[in-house]
């Protein structure tokens, strides 16, 4: 019979040991046997640190080879690692002259319904002064220094008037068109509205074109065109409506989105929930409680606004502009209804929001938001050379303050700031801030409303 070596005789046991460990560790429900780990002390060393090492040193061989091969990754060990054990039984990571933190989970205190924010910025007329809309615009943060969107914003508003009274109109609307795009591509959205001013134009009634204007436009001939089927009315067609109706947030859908919407709208649902009702409307002149177009609101008014303006469009010959020829008016064939969009109290020319005492302005207004599922109305058209104003807690907005240097008032903006959050409590809680915000005066406060939401769902 063979003699074993020395070494094989040292080794064998503790290989034999190390397997049952294994095997144990692996079999067992209860995990590695306790006493392989803590029965045994031989200096101060666990009798398990010794099967531990007796394993790295026959195993190194292996690991050495692996190491040595391209590519290999270092392999998970195959026994747990227990703390290293000294003198005094204490393990080494527990000895320490200041304590650790002990870790919380904070993951149940985070609500994870996330908090909604909307910032928006309107503009009321601006009547061909683009140094005044720049000033205003860059105090209100939409636009920077070069007058490029800043993203702080996420949607302007323009209620109309952008021509007449000044020079600028050519360089107005196409930093406008430019904004849109930049806007778009950052995620935010511009509305623009038509003016009463603006239909003027299309319709031939140039009563408030300074012929410096006309001047940059080239020729009378070159600028009728352009306002009647060319660039400038191509972009009305395309990019302005009469009407807007902004959500404040989301799930009542995007700018213009109907109220009420059609039945098989996804947004209907929304709607009729707790959010009901949370959007602006936007009309240059006002929603006179008269008005019949109400409902669905824009797309009623708005539908009326394309078919008229496109009727305009089609004249063939245009008449010329009045002065110096007579007052062209609409053209053959307008509705009933077309006539309305354009009467005194459509939505282009009417003034009793702002004309009316607040008694019988704030005995009417509800009536009105009822039907077009809104908080607020903001509309133009009216200056008010020292301030916006706001009616009946600011249900009513007119921000007209006469920018252009034409009437020499405030530069100003409207400035609406939206918050829903969920509350640890359960339910929501939404926040409107409505500010008119002044380039050359203190800022004001017009309305500040809190709602507090029952229930997690909003739909």
């Amino acid at each position: 019979m063979p003699r074993l070596s020395t070494w094989t005789l040292s080794v064998l046991p503790l290989l034999v040991l190390s397997l049952a460990y294994l095997a144990q560790s692996y079999i067992s429900p209860l995990g590695p046997a306790p006493h392989l780990g803590f029965g045994l002390r031989w200096y101060g060393v666990t009798f398990s640190s010794l099967v531990g090492h007796a394993q790295a040193f026959v195993m190194s061989p292996l690991h050495a080879l692996s190491k040595a091969q391209p590519g290999s990754e270092a392999q998970a060990p195959l026994v747990p690692q227990h703390s290293q054990i000294i003198d005094s039984g204490v393990p080494v990571e527990a000895v320490s002259e200041a304590p650790s933190e002990v870790a919380v989970d904070t993951a149940a205190d985070v609500d994870p319904r996330p908090k909604f924010k909307r910032r928006i910025v309107a503009v009321g007329d601006i009547h061909g002064d683009l140094l005044n809309a720049h000033r205003v615009l860059q105090m209100a943060r939409v636009v920077d220094e070069d007058g490029l969107w800043t993203g702080e914003v996420d949607v302007f508003v323009q209620t109309g008037d952008i021509i007449d009274r000044g020079d600028d109109t050519i360089a107005l609307y196409e930093w406008l068109e430019e904004l849109r795009e930049q806007a778009h591509g950052m995620g935010g959205s511009v509305v623009s509205l038509l003016g009463n001013h603006e239909w003027m134009n299309a319709i031939g009634d140039w009563r408030y074109v300074f012929p410096s204007e006309i001047e940059t436009f080239g020729s009378i001939s070159a600028r009728q065109k352009a306002v009647t089927t060319g660039w400038l009315a191509n972009i009305w067609a395309s990019n302005y409506t009469t009407a807007a109706r902004l959500p404040l947030h989301g799930l009542l859908g995007p700018p213009n989105t109907d109220y009420p919407p059609p039945e098989d709208s996804q947004y209907v649902r929304a709607n009729a929930g707790p959010l009901s009702h949370a959007a602006f409307s936007f009309v240059h002149g006002g929603l006179a409680p008269s008005y019949p177009n109400l409902q669905p609101f824009p797309s009623a008014i708005n539908n009326i606004s394309a078919s008229l303006l496109h009727r305009l469009r089609s004249r063939d010959p245009q008449p010329p502009p009045h002065p110096p020829h007579s007052y062209p008016g609409l053209p053959v064939g307008t509705t009933r209804e077309e006539a309305r969009l354009y009467g005194s109290d459509g939505p282009l020319w009417y003034r009793g929001w702002a004309e009316e005492n607040e008694a019988k302005v704030c005995a009417q207004v509800n009536q009105v938001l009822e039907k077009t599922g809104t908080r607020r109305m903001v509309m133009g058209h009216t200056p008010n050379l020292h301030s916006i104003v706001a009616k009946c807690g600011g249900k009513v907005l007119i921000i007209d303050t006469g920018i252009s240097h034409a009437y020499g008032g405030v530069l100003s903006a409207l400035s609406v700031e939206y918050t829903l959050e969920p509350v640890s409590s359960g339910g929501w809680r939404e926040q409107e801030v409505v500010k008119a915000l002044y380039a050359d005066q203190d800022d004001e406060l017009l309305a500040h409303a809190t709602r507090d939401l029952a229930g997690n769902e909003l739909l």
